[in-house]
């Protein structure tokens, strides 16, 4: 799959271990080198300024969105290639994913999962084909892992619907298997019998 354009979810805070910047650093870096565009929150702190900071420092284009309301809270980066400011979280949510090839989440907070479960739902129903990637750094997903699959024993979700989500904690190893990603050409979300 070609992916020239990534959107990076992730935190505005650095979180706890140092080991999650580092990721966050190397990821910013790898799109950068590969020639892809990091589309992303448009914040300069936290793990958000990490990823453009490093993409930046690498030569790679990095495009923030940010709602004008946020843009004094999450502190506006400045210096990247692009910076769209937008009436709403909706509208940034939006234009992310219309601008991006596919998706990777970093750790991050409540936006993180909020964004990375939208747009896993939205593959889910075929609203787009695109991979969506969790980048694991230090276990930080295990968790959420661990719910989904208790989802998938529950049959709330199914085993094809759990493959959504390609997971690594290397951020080289998961590009590698988000170029591999191939949509399902046919997505069934409920059988007929089960309404």
């Amino acid at each position: 799959m070609n992916l020239e354009a990534l959107c990076i979810y992730c935190g505005s805070r650095p979180g706890a271990r140092a080991h999650f910047r580092e990721t966050a650093n190397k990821m910013g870096e790898l799109l950068a080198g590969e020639g892809i565009d990091v589309i992303y929150g448009g914040s300069s702190r936290g793990m958000m300024g990490a990823v453009a900071d490093s993409a930046l420092g690498a030569g790679g284009k990095v495009v923030g969105i940010l709602p004008g309301g946020l843009a004094s809270r999450e502190k506006a980066h400045r210096q990247v290639s692009k910076l769209h400011v937008v009436d709403s979280m909706h509208e940034r949510k939006a234009l992310m994913a219309k601008l991006s090839d596919g998706f990777i989440a970093l750790p991050g907070g409540l936006g993180t999962l909020e964004e990375l479960c939208e747009v896993t739902t939205w593959a889910q129903l075929g609203i787009h084909q695109k991979p969506v990637g969790i980048c694991n750094a230090a276990g930080y997903f295990d968790g959420f892992l661990a719910f989904i699959d208790h989802a998938v024993q529950m049959e709330f979700l199914t085993e094809e619907h759990r493959r959504l989500l390609i997971v690594d904690e290397d951020p080289e190893v998961l590009l590698d298997k988000m170029r591999g990603f191939e949509p399902f050409l046919e997505r069934v979300w409920l059988d007929e019998s089960e309404i």
